[in-house]
């Protein structure tokens, strides 16, 4: 059984690492210099080669050949995922006070550490502090937020930071020429760029591409990735500018039906708009542009990312529309009626949408201010004086009332919102000066009265 590429070339010096320059830089004058310390704290992104640094840095303390394959008596590696308990921390520190069998020092390699518990942590501490003479920690972690700071506080703390995207390339190219191993420059790119700087996930990538041609292309890395082509990707971008709401639905539908994911699919469009921003080119308004952008990122973590990726494009495209509307309908709403114009307005629903009810003439509503109206008139500002109604105004009251009393219901009624422009107070004091006229019928102006706390 073959070996994975990515143990095959994994570092065996600190010189051969990549893109960590900086760290293993340190480590070598500290082993020429002697200046040892008794712990070390590796943290940064998985893959970037924290674990390997801290074998190599084992067995250079102890000079020592590193051979993957041999394991070495006073090297101890910890996976703190499956021993996290304070039971194993309680061991190991009644062990380190035990002397190295053959090595000057005894190392203890603890990956992922931040997984174990508080009490673990409470039990390490002491020893991590005060370490007997011949033990050396290194703590690796992908998470170093999780630790206590009196744990980092005790460590010489190193970063990794991730594979630049050109240094993982190169690495690459080197492995597929090892390996001779047909691939373009522009999967390469994509392997890496899919990677997002880890070396042994696109390592991993490069050793599953090579089997499906003799010659890998880009359509072949993109096959396996699941990613869909970019001419769609700018379809849907050129339909969200354009607020094509059912040209988007479709294309959604398309690659649902040919497998492409969802959470990919927004990885692709958000990706795709970062490019054009940082090309100078105009996509979609700024507001609009930060809200797709926040719901993309969104997606993948959703339930249900396929509906999440859906709503989060027809949201913005749909908004659009109605950002196009929005001018005419505030002119309309801040259009008002000339001073002291009665306004009148025939409502012409039934009583009952199911049933249909003949016009009666209502009995007049008793009241002893002006601001009810008589059946089958119409009052003017002066309360002594009323009109006989037309006949198409028959079986309906007109009602004036002060634009306060309304404002006092603050949603006075429900009906006719459409016609009536929702008796909402804002657009009442905007339409209403003094007293005003509305076309009601008989049940709505029950149930005005009634809202303005009348039982007559």
């Amino acid at each position: 059984m073959g070996q994975a590429l990515y143990r095959t070339y994994r570092s065996k010096k600190l010189s051969e690492v990549v893109g960590q320059e900086h760290i293993t830089t340190a480590l070598d004058h500290a082993l020429k210099n002697g200046t040892i310390s008794h712990a070390y704290l590796f943290t940064g992104p998985r893959g970037v080669g924290k674990t390997s640094v801290a074998r190599i840095l084992a067995h250079e303390i102890n000079n020592l050949p590193y051979n993957e394959d041999r394991q070495h008596l006073d090297i101890i590696e910890i996976d703190a995922a499956s021993n996290r308990r304070i039971d194993e921390i309680r061991d190991l520190r009644d062990k380190v006070h035990i002397a190295p069998s053959s090595a000057k020092y005894k190392v203890y390699i603890i990956d992922e550490v931040h997984m174990l518990t508080k009490e673990a942590f409470n039990a390490l501490l002491k020893t991590l502090e005060e370490p007997p003479a011949h033990v050396v920690f290194i703590l690796a972690t992908t998470e170093a937020h999780k630790l206590p700071e009196t744990i980092i506080s005790r460590t010489q703390r190193f970063s990794f930071k991730p594979g630049e995207q050109q240094k993982v390339i190169d690495h690459l190219r080197h492995i597929a020429d090892k390996e001779k191993i047909t691939i373009s420059d522009d999967a390469l790119a994509l392997i890496a760029a899919h990677g997002e700087g880890s070396f042994r996930d696109s390592v991993s990538l490069l050793d599953q591409v090579r089997n499906t041609k003799d010659a890998v292309e880009l359509s072949d890395v993109q096959a396996v990735l699941g990613i869909a082509p970019d001419d769609i990707i700018h379809d849907i971008l050129d339909e969200l500018n354009t607020h094509d709401s059912v040209a988007i639905a479709k294309h959604l539908r398309a690659m649902h039906d040919q497998g492409y994911e969802a959470a990919q699919v927004a990885k692709q469009i958000g990706s795709a708009v970062r490019q054009a921003i940082l090309q100078g080119k105009a996509v979609l308004q700024h507001d609009t542009l930060i809200q797709l952008l926040a719901s993309l990122v969104q997606v993948p973590a959703s339930p249900d990312p396929r509906a999440a990726l859906e709503i989060a494009l027809l949201d913005v495209a749909l908004s659009g529309v109605q950002s196009q509307a929005a001018p005419a309908l505030r002119a309309a709403a801040s259009a008002k009626p000339a001073p002291n114009k009665v306004m009148s307005e025939e409502v012409q629903t039934p009583l009952r949408p199911s049933v249909q009810v003949a016009p009666r003439k209502a009995a007049p509503i008793k009241t002893t201010k002006p601001e009810a109206a008589a059946v089958n008139t119409r009052l003017s500002s002066s309360p002594k004086t009323a009109e006989p109604l037309e006949p198409a105004a028959q079986g309906r009251f007109v009602v004036a009332l002060p634009a306060q009393r309304v404002m006092a219901g603050n949603t006075v009624m429900d009906v006719r919102r459409d016609r009536l422009h929702r008796f909402i107070p804002a657009m009442v004091v905007d339409m209403v000066e003094g007293l005003s006229d509305f076309l009601l019928d008989d049940v709505a102006v029950h149930v005005l009265l009634q809202r303005l706390g009348r039982n007559d």
